[in-house]
Formats: structure tokens, sequence, C-alpha cells
């Protein structure tokens, strides 16, 4: 028999929330360019983070 395909992790939600709550403290800083732009990059830091990790398993 073959074995069962393991699925994997996935880190869009940390990227969209990023945005969103980015923006919102943007917002709240009356900057949110710079806010939505810092949020997508930390949720891509945390989306590659899980996937590095997902790949060692």
């Amino acid at each position: 028999m073959s074995q069962p395909t393991r699925s994997s992790a996935a880190g869009g939600f940390f990227i969209a929330m990023g945005a969103l709550v980015g923006t919102g403290v943007g917002i709240a800083m009356r900057q949110p360019s710079i806010g939505f732009l810092a949020g997508v990059a930390f949720g891509i830091a945390v989306a590659l983070g899980i996937w590095l990790i997902d790949r060692r398993r």
C-alpha cells in the first residue's frame, strides 16, 4: 500500500492577518501604508518560518 501524503501547514493566514493588523495599527499612527507593509512583511516572515519548520518534518 502507498503511504498517505501528509498535508502541509499553511501560512497564508498570517500574511492576511499581518496585513489587516498592520493597517489597523498604521491607521492609529496615521501611517496606514507603512503599517500595511510592515504587517505584510511580518506575516511573510512567520509564513516562511512555518514553511521551513514544516519542510524539516
